[in-house]
């Protein structure tokens, strides 16, 4: 099966999608598939390659573009002022954040007809939009922070709101432009930090509970969910990627999972889930962060569509405990993505 692997991309998490493609790498099936690794640097250049890593663009690469034309399904390669075609049968994006995860990637996959992994351009774009995430989600019944919309150019009034909240872009991925703040002299200089990922900000009261999350895998109504995890912190609140060195672990936090809860709060955890994703259209896969309050609500955090598939995420590691490796997830993923069916 000839797959594509899209990896890298403009966004600020261009260094994760490199760490997730290089475990995607190690877990592909050689005997199913024959991957064609498609690089895109910071800058959004397209380039065949030969294998990903760290220093990919120093590597044998051709110019390469995923073509919009449905008879000319696949890959266009240039070279020499010529160009040669590879079809491909699918495509997985290992994209995160802006233009992987925004309904982008996925409107050029759906010009191209070639079936892709992962969540519609609809479902897409709901879930990065953490302000349109909660709307609809509360529409479902489903528990969501307090929150505010800062627009472009909006002036915000510091005394309006009980701290701490949290600060954060409506559309962006993992923890950048993420500020806790704690009193209103702080209010300004965080939504400023917000702007600088998104003109869109978020304000959300803070939510006083457990971080736990949920990997679900499938389409519904077939859906498969890995072990609920909980995010244990000493102190701070839980910032993903920020570390220099996450694989070595991170100084505030320690995911557990299994989670360290009732097995009555871990199956509510669970449906809750399986409600969201429903409720938002997704397919394929996507992670669900949520708060666990001591009166026993689960309250969204948000979804991520395509979440980091590192040695160190947390969608792989819920995954495994549930017994499914990250060669098995892709089998599952890709089976779906061809025959609207998990195998």
């Amino acid at each position: 099966m000839k797959i594509g692997i899209l990896f890298g991309g403009c966004s600020e998490e261009h260094p994760i999608s490199l760490k997730s493609v290089q475990e995607v790498a190690k877990h592909l099936d050689p005997d199913t598939y024959e991957p064609f690794y498609i690089g895109i640097t910071r800058t959004g250049t397209w380039m065949l390659c030969d294998r990903p890593g760290p220093d990919w663009e120093n590597g044998r690469c051709r110019p390469a573009v995923l073509s919009p034309d449905r008879d000319t399904r696949g890959l266009l390669v240039l070279e020499d002022g010529k160009y040669e075609t590879i079809e491909l049968d699918v495509v997985l994006p290992v994209l995160h954040g802006k233009f992987g995860e925004d309904g982008a990637i996925q409107g050029l996959l759906e010009l191209s007809g070639i079936p892709y992994v992962g969540c519609d351009i609809p479902s897409s774009a709901l879930c990065i939009d953490k302000a349109l995430a909660y709307l609809v989600a509360r529409s479902a019944g489903i528990a969501t922070p307090r929150f505010w919309i800062v627009l472009p150019g909006e002036q915000v009034d510091p005394g309006h709101f009980s701290y701490p909240v949290f600060v954060k872009p409506a559309r962006s991925g993992s923890s950048f432009g993420v500020n806790k703040v704690a009193g209103p002299d702080d209010l300004p200089a965080a939504v400023e930090a917000a702007r600088q990922y998104d003109s869109k900000v978020l304000i959300e009261a803070a939510v006083v509970g457990s971080e736990v999350g949920c990997a679900v895998l499938g389409i519904d109504p077939d859906l498969v969910v890995g072990e609920v995890d909980r995010i244990s912190l000493s102190h701070g609140f839980f910032r993903i990627h920020q570390e220099s060195n996450p694989e070595s672990g991170s100084d505030n936090s320690t995911p557990i999972v299994p989670a360290d809860i009732s097995a009555a709060e871990r199956s509510l955890v669970r449906e809750t889930a399986k409600a969201i994703y429903r409720a938002f259209g997704c397919r394929g896969l996507a992670r669900v962060d949520m708060f666990l309050t001591e009166d026993g609500t689960v309250v969204l955090n948000e979804v991520n569509t395509l979440p980091g598939l590192t040695s160190y995420s947390r969608y792989p590691r819920m995954m495994a405990a549930a017994g499914l490796s990250l060669g098995e997830v892709i089998d599952r993923t890709v089976s779906l993505a061809l025959t609207g069916k998990l195998r």
